[in-house]
């Protein structure tokens, strides 16, 4: 979310940020919130008005009362009662246009960073280097599903009677894998310095709308029925929302937290074949890296963030590449994003295996995380970053460990994990 005084004063600026992510239908909205906010303004001066001019009537009242003037105070009682009734209007008046004010701020976007390549959708992203050589062995890939199959790693069909498409059953040395990702991710994280954490797994709907714009809200949470709670979509939503309504002491900072959580998504829309599987899938497990910082060192640590996931993939030996994100395919919420791809050797192609964004204060916004320093309070910058999610990091590791002869080897770093294991047979 933006600063209303910001857009107030650069509304040019706030209308160009709009059509550069193809949003033309918002621009009417930066001049309605501006309206909106004069009338809201006018409303709270003619308040604070009436509020002093009460106070100093009152003092009036009581000189004349003590004069024996009843006649003169009963006159200027009536002329308080008539300010009362303006106050209360002009109260329920500013009450109304905040909320209009705040609903319209919520959905304006945010402006995004200089550097961001201006495109419509993700079809227009930017490749910016690739990590490893990509190979297609002389032998067939199967589909990911059909490698798991061989080891009895996979049922999808106990999955769809259970809980309907979109779910599964890991089974043997493939569920064992899945483990062994998510624990070599956690302590690759801490073995960079950050601190290791559990979030809850459901968030109220305050946290909901402080981390996510109402169309990713709308496209990705479960609402529990009958609660104000809603299931995580990633664990940066209860990550980022540990730190709502705070005030951190600026040496405090950097705030580098690594965290643990399973993922619950709606995944709306047709999914190809490519999609099926794994791939898109409605709950998952993943390892997540936040951090909350201040404001001129943000573009350091997207840059560290984005590396790191490269790093681990590297680690085991999985070719990647960084893709920036256009204008276009931004969240609202979002400054600047880089997906990291991992190499399919069956589809001869990358495919995203995770994501970093910069949210600049955003988030902080609208969640109120404050740092109060030298120079006084202002709005911390938060970051988030996909360390690992293991559905889609086992089809990348599944295809690039694949041998001729079926098995599948287990890279050095990743044989502590799994009890000493060379392969998977």
């Amino acid at each position: 979310m933006l600063d209303l005084k910001f857009v107030r004063e650069n509304p040019e600026i706030v209308k160009q940020n709009i059509k550069n992510k193809f949003q033309d239908s918002k621009l009417s909205l930066v001049d309605e919130v501006i309206a909106l906010d004069a009338k809201s303004r006018e409303a709270k001066q003619e308040a604070d008005n009436l509020r002093s001019e009460r106070n100093k009537i009152s003092k009036q009242i009581g000189g004349l009362m003590a004069q024996g003037k009843k006649e003169e105070a009963e006159e200027l009682k009536a002329q308080v009662t008539k300010n009362s009734e303006r106050l209360a209007e002009l109260e329920v008046q500013e009450t109304k246009l905040q909320e209009e004010i705040k609903k319209i701020m919520m959905t304006i976007p945010n402006i995004i960073d200089p550097s961001v390549p201006i495109g419509k959708d993700d079809s227009e992203n930017v490749e910016v280097q690739k990590y490893g050589e990509p190979v297609v062995p002389d032998f067939e890939i199967p589909y990911h599903t059909e490698i798991m199959e061989r080891f009895s790693g996979i049922d999808l069909d106990s999955a769809r009677k259970v809980a309907g498409n979109g779910f599964y059953y890991l089974m043997g040395d493939i569920a064992r894998l899945h483990s062994a990702v998510i624990s070599y991710a956690r302590d690759f994280m801490i073995n960079r310095g950050f601190t290791y954490c559990v979030p809850p797994f459901m968030i109220r709907s305050d946290v909901v709308t402080g981390v996510m714009s109402f169309a990713e809200m709308d496209a990705m949470m479960y609402k529990i029925e009958g609660e104000d709670l809603y299931l995580i979509g990633t664990s940066e939503h209860s990550m980022i929302g540990k730190f709502i309504d705070t005030i951190i002491p600026e040496e405090q900072l950097p705030q580098t937290l690594t965290s643990y959580s399973p993922c619950f998504r709606k995944e709306k829309g047709a999914h190809g074949l490519e999609e099926r599987g794994v791939y898109r899938i409605h709950q998952f497990e993943k390892q997540e890296m936040i951090v909350v910082c201040k404001p001129q060192d943000s573009m350091a640590w997207f840059d560290k963030l984005w590396q790191n996931t490269v790093d681990l993939f590297r680690s085991l030996d999985i070719p990647v590449r960084t893709l920036e994100c256009c204008s276009g395919d931004l969240a609202d919420l979002k400054v600047k994003s880089i997906d990291v791809e991992a190499w399919s050797p069956r589809q001869k192609k990358y495919f995203e295996v995770g994501s970093c964004s910069n949210l600049g204060d955003a988030q902080a916004r609208r969640l109120k995380i404050r740092v109060v320093g030298e120079e006084g309070k202002y709005f911390a910058h938060t970051l988030n970053n996909t360390v690992v999610a293991p559905p889609r990091m086992l089809i990348a590791f599944l295809e690039n460990n694949l041998k001729e002869d079926g098995s599948v080897a287990i890279p050095k770093a990743l044989q502590p994990y799994m009890g000493g294991m060379t392969e998977i047979r």
